[in-house]
């Protein structure tokens, strides 16, 4: 096993769709990360590591790690994890990072998490961390997908968490869940960008406009969708976080995308 990386064993693998899934492995008592962040991870190929970044959907309290992934048929990595079986060994790299924490962000009343595709997993955690919920009055997660069944995590987003026997009195007034559909017919359709610019999210959760007063947004997608949500969140005064100087957005670069 490479120094920079623990070998965990694959404990439960989900095949949402033929282009997602999900499995979790066990975790090494002396990793620790924090709610948002995402860890170098994959398999060894020809005795070399091939990794690629993946934020961790569990939270830093669960026992096991999870994460999210797309399949892709020619990708070098993803063409290969798609396969794995409980039993595996995949690589976790041992040290995490990433600037979607709530620490990058200044003071605010409403927290946006503003994810498409596998991009909803940083979020995963992020919403499952205690601390986020005593910062903020409201904690929105928007999610934007292609197909109905690619809303990974809905059933937990929305019956399980506000159940949850620690959780749930905490979220169950402050989480709100907001999914939307592009190509197939759903309550909710288009992309997030055109639903913030007419205001639409904000009247159908009966939230004030998005203003960089009281509003903090994290942002993690395709890049497309950060770029374009950048530029409608600057166009309205919001200031770009990092891990050295807090703002009222941040957004995480890193995406899997082969």
């Amino acid at each position: 096993m490479p120094p920079a990386f623990f070998g965990e064993t694959v404990t439960w693998v989900h095949h949402w769709t033929d282009r997602l899934f999900s499995f979790r492995c066990t975790r090494d008592p002396t990793f620790r990360f924090v709610a948002g962040q995402f860890a170098m991870i994959g398999l060894m190929v020809e005795g070399k590591p091939l990794v690629r970044a993946y934020s961790v959907v569990s939270p830093p309290w669960d026992e096991e790690l999870e994460f999210l992934s797309i399949k892709v048929q020619n990708g070098p990595l993803t063409s290969r994890l798609q396969h794995i079986k409980l039993g595996d060994t995949v690589l976790i790299g041992r040290k995490p990072t990433g600037t979607l924490l709530t620490e990058n962000l200044l003071p605010g009343k409403t927290l946006w998490l503003l994810a498409t595709g596998t991009g909803l997993a940083p979020f995963m955690s992020l919403i499952r961390e205690p601390d986020v919920y005593e910062r903020y009055e409201h904690v929105v997660v928007a999610h934007t997908v292609r197909e109905v069944k690619e809303l990974a995590y809905r059933e937990i987003i929305s019956k399980e968490l506000p159940e949850h026997e620690f959780l749930g009195e905490m979220l169950r007034d402050k989480l709100l869940y907001y999914p939307s559909v592009t190509r197939e017919p759903f309550p909710t359709q288009g992309r997030i960008t055109t639903l913030l610019e007419s205001g639409k999210v904000c009247t159908d959760l009966g939230l004030p406009p998005l203003s960089a007063e009281h509003d903090r947004v994290m942002l993690c997608g395709s890049e497309a969708m950060n770029a374009d949500v950048k530029a409608l969140l600057e166009a309205r005064g919001f200031t770009e976080g990092s891990n050295n100087s807090p703002g009222t957005y941040v957004v995480e670069k890193a995406f899997v995308t082969k």
